[in-house]
């Protein structure tokens, strides 16, 4: 199984990358599993053409890593986390290689990303910042697949 974290801009906070960096070892026993970083448009004075131009780079993204799409939005479907194991196990079951989660930028994605995608996953109706969310998302994968292997990690 491979499985991509797809986001735009940078983790800036030292704290932050050591612990996406801890769930990344963690997780090699599970699965290949990789953080894609695209560059941040930061045009401030045109909010719908930052959307654009770093949803279009989303879409060149997914495209080229092919596989299941996966998109954090606030107005997605939520789960539990033993919830969401079943959807990744009864992927992987329907032959699914590959999962690419995506976090779109500070301004949100266009609507273009939102209809390509195959899944829309809600972790809360709260906001939280975007380089937090990569390390929350982390653990959350890598939970995800402890639940799907039995291990300790989430009892």
């Amino acid at each position: 199984m491979n499985v991509s974290i797809i986001c735009v801009g940078k983790v800036k906070e030292k704290y932050i990358i050591e612990g996406i960096n801890e769930f990344l070892k963690r997780m090699q026993s599970f699965a290949k599993m990789k953080i894609v970083e695209l560059k941040e448009d930061g045009n401030d004075s045109s909010r719908n053409i930052s959307i654009e131009k770093e949803s279009e780079d989303i879409l060149k993204t997914v495209e080229k890593l092919g596989g299941y799409n996966i998109l954090l939005d606030i107005q997605g479907k939520n789960f539990s986390s033993e919830e969401m194991s079943e959807e990744i196990e009864r992927l992987t079951v329907n032959g699914v290689s590959s999962i690419n989660f995506i976090i779109g930028g500070s301004y949100g994605v266009s609507e273009s990303v939102r209809k390509a995608v195959d899944m829309r996953l809600s972790f809360s109706k709260m906001t939280f910042p975007h380089q937090l969310m990569r390390l929350i998302l982390s653990e959350q994968i890598y939970r995800w697949f402890s639940i799907i292997k039995n291990t300790k990690y989430h009892k």
